[in-house]
């Protein structure tokens, strides 16, 4: 993989990619000498089903792609070759009212491998299916690693031992983890593909939403899900440890599918021990040359897990003054920062520690979200002008030392969800760091509320974590209910405020 990743895409493939496509499958398919799609066949293949081929863009670069068509059932699953299932490469097999879709191809570019982007194209391939009201997706998948064991294992039982993991094949392997099942064993799939000994293994993906109504190709969806990280506190021995540590709650919440992480508030204070001789003004300092490198790490960790990261906070120098500022690394490669405008009289006292000016709102693959760090929540005005702009979830990375200060930061957040119609998800830090001056005690409880209204818990509390416990917190939220209350809540509190009285404006 390339050192720096920008920009991640995924979109339809058009005849303007072909060159980039070609060198890409040259490269994933070098085992095998002239394996590529020729332009003028993949010309026909766009007239034919321009919404079942997939690309995957890396600054702007094609790297990998998925190809398909939609065929009978009944011939997706009748004993058959790639030759005749793709029509001799002519893809006159392609039937509009099929209820298939056949994979033909996918493939990575060795170079782009290990970030997980053949998950994405998988992934868009399912909601494709689903999209369309297919019944499955079904493709021949090859066994490349079959001729190492094809002396002692016959295919069925060596299918049997890949399931089991006792082998691994980096085709099979791969498609069980995502949720595809062996149909049967098919003999002389691919002309020349000796590494699986002109074996392929016919998998089926079934899509359990077959015949509700489908949906538009890449459109937003209704329920999110959060993963919040209650992190605690522990001593790290350098920034790589502090990767560790947080790639491993990314892996967690991630398998669970989850859209969003959310990090506390200067979850990186243990890298200050280093520097507990100084004072706390030139201690959070030195850390504050950290945040770069964890930002493009995060960054890093965004493109590979699939997920937005929202990365807490930490200290930031920037022309002499020092701000605490945070990330959203967003899973297409992009990131944007915000900054704490609000800062705690100890912050100023301890640490010098300025404020920041931009109120801002993200737009995100899952709706417009806005971002407040601890103290800023406590200031209605701010959320108020982010709700003006349309954000449906508010993330509040916050660290409190005492309960009375979670006190404030929770009851604050809850009141911010009913009178923005919004949820607010809060995360922060627990724990103690005897070896950090004024970072010494922790407490936290992480949480989700909602607006308060029939269609919500009757507390206002979707979730919370166990207080002053390491631990994560899952949760969905339900963007449409969002949109149902503003217009037919019990109150509508965006629509029923006196803009002929009073107004909350930004300042120019």
């Amino acid at each position: 993989m390339q050192t720096e990743i920008n920009s991640i895409e995924l979109r339809n493939l058009k005849l303007a990619d072909y060159k980039e496509l070609r060198n890409s499958m040259v490269k994933a398919y070098s085992e095998i000498d002239g394996a590529y799609w020729k332009e003028a066949e993949i010309k026909n293949l766009l007239q034919i089903f321009p919404e079942g081929q997939l690309v995957i863009l890396v600054d702007g670069k094609v790297v990998g792609a998925a190809l398909s068509l939609i065929v009978k059932y009944k011939t997706a699953i009748t004993n058959h070759n790639y030759e005749k299932i793709t029509g001799n490469y002519t893809f006159s097999t392609h039937d509009n009212n099929g209820e298939v879709l056949y994979g033909i191809d996918v493939f990575i570019d060795p170079a782009y491998r290990g970030i997980r982007l053949g998950r994405r194209l998988y992934d868009a391939r399912k909601e494709l299916c689903e999209q369309l009201n297919l019944k499955s997706i079904i493709f021949a998948g090859r066994i490349p690693n079959y001729t190492e064991n094809s002396h002692t294992l016959s295919p069925k039982d060596y299918i049997d031992k890949v399931k089991l993991k006792d082998l691994y094949d980096p085709v099979l392997s791969f498609q069980l983890s995502n949720d595809f099942h062996v149909i049967k064993v098919m003999k002389n799939y691919l002309e020349g593909d000796s590494s699986s000994k002109d074996y392929a293994v016919l998998l089926e993906w079934n899509n359990i939403y077959y015949d509700k109504s489908p949906k538009l190709i890449n459109a937003r969806k209704s329920v999110i899900r959060l993963g919040l990280v209650q992190w605690q506190m522990r001593p790290l021995a350098n920034l790589e440890a502090l990767f560790e540590q947080s790639e491993f709650f990314i892996d967690v919440v991630s398998g669970y599918g989850s859209d969003f992480v959310l990090f506390p508030e200067l979850f990186i204070a243990p890298l200050m021990a280093d520097y507990n001789h100084l004072s706390e003004a030139d201690a959070i300092r030195e850390i504050a040359r950290y945040c770069d490198p964890i930002q493009k790490k995060f960054s890093e960790f965004a493109i590979s897990y699939n997920i937005n990261i929202i990365t807490g906070s930490m200290p930031y120098m920037e022309d002499g003054n020092l701000y605490n500022v945070g990330f959203l690394c967003k899973r297409d490669g992009t990131f944007e920062m915000y900054t704490k405008i609000h800062i705690t009289p100890n912050e100023v006292q301890y640490w010098g520690m300025k404020g920041g000016s931009k109120i801002k709102t993200f737009d995100t693959d899952c709706g417009k979200i806005g971002i407040m760090i601890c103290y800023d929540v406590e200031f209605p005005e701010l959320s108020r002008l982010m709700s003006d702009e349309g954000m449906d979830i508010l993330f509040v990375p916050f660290l409190t030392d005492t309960q009375n200060g979670y006190t404030r930061v929770k009851q604050c957040a809850q009141a911010r969800a009913i009178e923005n119609e919004c949820y607010v998800a809060i995360a922060g830090c627990v724990g103690n760091l005897p070896k950090v001056n004024n970072m010494d005690i922790q407490y936290a409880q992480a949480a989700v509320f909602t607006p308060s209204d029939f269609a919500f818990p009757s507390n206002g509390i979707k979730a919370e974590a166990t207080p002053n416990t390491e631990m994560t917190l899952i949760v969905d939220v339900d963007l449409d209910l969002l949109k149902e209350l503003h217009e037919h809540g019990s109150v509508r509190i965006l629509k029923d405020r006196r803009h002929d009285l009073y107004q909350i404006t930004k300042l120019k």
